[in-house]
């Protein structure tokens, strides 16, 4: 019997899941050792579980933090290490592969074949180039635009596995007692909330030819919602690309993301209302030189403010996405703009009222700079979010989530929420988009 090829599979609790499933967990001419995790706090020191593995993996398959990839890579005799994880810049790219090569291993990454599942229904997939760029509220408007015309729409989002993986393999949420029945992070919250108040299921898990299984059953068109700037894990007949012209070139200098830029369909460019237009155009020709057959649609990102009234004057503490700050690299967003727009006195400097997890965020991020990022991913972290947020001597707080924090974090001064959809003009386009292809 030839020998198997022994592999590590590099990831952060998502895309290596898949990839795994879809490419390793019935192939007997390959052993998977080992995952690696990044990116995500908790979720090293965890096995892929053997219900999931498969039966070629009995005892499931240890989870390694990254920063062991060396040590790991010779104690295991290892072959192969697969990248499997998004919205990485190209050097860190090449670091992790030269990490890898010097080690002795093979370096390598999968493309969409056989990694994409073909569906028996009408795919859309929205995708980004960086995270943070509006992929979600984006999808809001093609599944309105789907349900005006009479069509039954399910989304399926990105994976955020961060708990039970058998208890999470497959994800129907409907009403907001799912966010409970699920244990879900802040994290997750903010991706789903918003289709539940809209009265839209959304789908998520780990296995996602199970979740497509389930999916299809009550749907006309299935939309792919995508998370960070990866690649869709569903074969799409429609390719939506978000990008972002407050980081202009990005499209082009981050993996995946530049994937999606080239694979793209229809490339919305977003916030063009609040963007310089030089940056907008740095965009359109990235467009016109890498993918001059995809249709350019440039849209406004719509801010809705709760109460303006606390912020005019006011020394405010803006609260911006999490993920969108951290790994998304962004050093501005809804909350920002609110601020700015409605005359806020001062942005307070929340880092030196940062404590434990929030204190750590800031010191492997330095980037993120005056704005806090809405951290979540477990009941400690989200303690200290709050904890951190009522020591910030200020005025009052701009809350720029997804997702209502107050109704987890207990916040001791005036507050503001800040809402962002997908601008009506915008709408219109995608919906002229929808029509001639057929979807509606």
């Amino acid at each position: 019997m030839a020998k198997k090829k022994r592999v590590i599979i590099i990831g952060a609790a998502g895309r290596d899941f898949h990839n795994f499933n879809t490419m390793y967990r019935n192939d007997d001419t390959v052993e998977v050792v080992a995952f690696t995790a990044a990116q995500i706090p908790g979720i090293a020191d965890r096995k892929y579980p053997p219900e999931l593995a498969g039966k070629l993996y009995k005892k499931g398959i240890q989870i390694e933090d990254e920063k062991n990839l060396e040590k790991l890579i010779v104690d295991l005799k290892v072959d192969e290490c697969v990248l499997s994880y998004s919205d990485l810049p190209y050097d860190t790219v090449m670091h992790l592969a030269s990490r890898v090569m010097a080690a002795g291993a093979k370096f390598s990454m999968f493309g969409i074949n056989g990694t994409m599942i073909k569906s028996k229904k009408p795919m859309i997939a929205v995708v980004a180039v960086r995270t943070g760029c509006g992929k979600s509220q984006t999808t809001r408007r093609i599944v309105e635009i789907l349900r005006e015309a009479k069509k039954r729409v399910t989304s399926v989002r990105h994976p955020m596995p961060y708990g039970d993986l058998v208890a999470q393999k497959v994800q129907r949420y409907a009403k907001l007692e799912d966010l409970t029945k699920y244990e879900c992070t802040i994290e997750e919250m903010e991706e789903y909330e918003p289709h539940i108040n809209m009265g839209s299921i959304i789908y998520a898990g780990v296995d996602y030819g199970e979740i497509l299984k389930k999916a299809e059953k009550e749907s006309d068109v299935i939309i792919w919602d995508g998370g960070n700037n990866d690649m869709s894990f569903y074969k799409p007949d429609l390719t939506v690309t978000v990008v972002d012209p407050f980081r202009p070139g990005h499209e082009i200098k981050y993996y995946p993301g530049e994937v999606n830029f080239r694979l793209a369909d229809v490339i919305v460019i977003n916030k063009t209302d609040s963007a310089k237009p030089e940056d907008v155009e740095i965009i359109v020709e990235n467009a016109k030189k890498y993918n001059p057959k995809a249709k350019i649609i440039k849209a406004e990102s719509t801010l809705t403010v709760e109460n303006p009234e606390i912020i005019k004057g006011k020394r405010v503490l803006v609260i911006e996405d999490g993920p969108t700050l951290t790994h998304g690299e962004m050093r501005i967003g809804a909350g920002t703009v609110a601020a700015e727009r409605l005359g806020a006195k001062e942005l307070v400097d929340p880092r030196e009222y940062a404590v434990r997890s929030i204190k750590a965020t800031f010191e492997k991020y330095p980037g993120i700079g005056k704005l806090l990022p809405a951290m979540g991913y477990g009941d400690k972290q989200i303690k200290d979010l709050e904890e951190t947020i009522n020591k910030v001597d200020c005025d009052a707080v701009v809350i720029a989530t997804p997702i209502d924090l107050s109704r987890f974090v207990k916040i001791n001064k005036p507050m503001t929420r800040v809402k962002y959809d997908l601008s009506e003009e915008g709408k219109k386009e995608l919906k002229a988009v929808l029509k001639s292809k057929k979807f509606i």
